[in-house]
């Protein structure tokens, strides 16, 4: 006699054996990263690699952890439009200073798309949003359930993305050079970047979600879900990141911004986790 199964267990489908060992190697790999990029940041190395190899496992990382939620030709649209319209805007920005202030591109950022943009900036917001808007998840957790918890959500994910680039500025600014601020007659912030760029950022933001938020609405009705922490993960490593190399090269001010940043964001998403 064959043993009888439970009605409420099926045997997972190809795509959850795929997700079940993609998942944990993409986090693996992740780590991996991680820790190369910390080494390389940490001694001053000079190449650049160990950036973008950490940038490309990020970026698979992120959208391969959000297949568990969310179909992934749903994933893939959100990215794409990500990409799209962050590469447009610095791309609009690196000819005319709109939205973010007077910059140029600098050639430590690696091959150019078009000419004109460096290859990894697409990667980076769809890094950025992702991400984001996982950790503005996590803080809301005890709010999901109110009415206005959607408005809630494009809002704090736009705040945090904005944070993202605060961190970011002085690292690939300053310190790596990956674009440089012509900032005659704009005010600078503590970062080393004018406020026009946190302000672009923040709207360009805002303008990503309204477009890719029905894409990112799990329409499958289910239980109360754990809560991920892969997004708060891939966004402190990546602030902590910013700090280090602002760090080693002697930007206090901004390596003390990161910190309060991240500790700030930390202790929210934790306790909105514990919910």
């Amino acid at each position: 006699m064959q043993p009888a199964t439970a009605p409420n267990s099926p045997a997972p489908g190809p795509r959850g054996k795929i997700l079940s060992w993609t998942i944990p190697l993409s986090h693996f790999l992740l780590a991996a990263g991680f820790l190369v990029a910390f080494a390389a940041v940490g001694t001053k190395v000079e190449a650049h690699w160990p950036v973008a190899v950490l940038l490309l496992l990020a970026t698979a990382g992120t959208l391969v952890t959000l297949t568990r939620q969310l179909p992934a030709q749903n994933v893939l649209l959100a990215a794409f439009v990500i990409a799209f319209i962050g590469s447009m805007a610095h791309g609009i920005g690196a000819k005319s200073g709109l939205p973010f202030g007077p910059f140029m591109f600098g050639p430590e950022g690696g091959l150019k798309l078009f000419g004109l943009l460096p290859w990894g900036l697409p990667l980076l917001w769809v890094v950025a949003v992702l991400n984001s808007r996982g950790v503005a998840r996590l803080i809301l957790r005890p709010w999901r359930k109110i009415r206005a918890y959607g408005f809630w959500l494009i809002g704090l994910t736009a705040l945090l993305t904005m944070l993202f680039d605060c961190a970011l500025e002085p690292f690939a600014a300053h310190a790596k050079h990956y674009w440089i601020w012509t900032t005659a007659g704009y005010s600078l912030t503590p970062q080393g970047a004018p406020a026009s760029n946190s302000v672009g950022w923040f709207v360009l933001t805002l303008l990503i979600l309204a477009f890719i938020t029905p894409a990112m609405i799990n329409k499958q009705l289910s239980k109360r879900s754990a809560p991920d922490f892969h997004p708060l993960a891939v966004w402190l490593g990546a602030v902590l990141l910013f700090a280090t190399g602002a760090a080693v090269h002697g930007f206090w001010l901004a390596t003390a911004t990161d910190a309060i940043i991240g500790i700030i964001i930390v202790v929210f998403a934790v306790r909105g986790a514990k919910w």
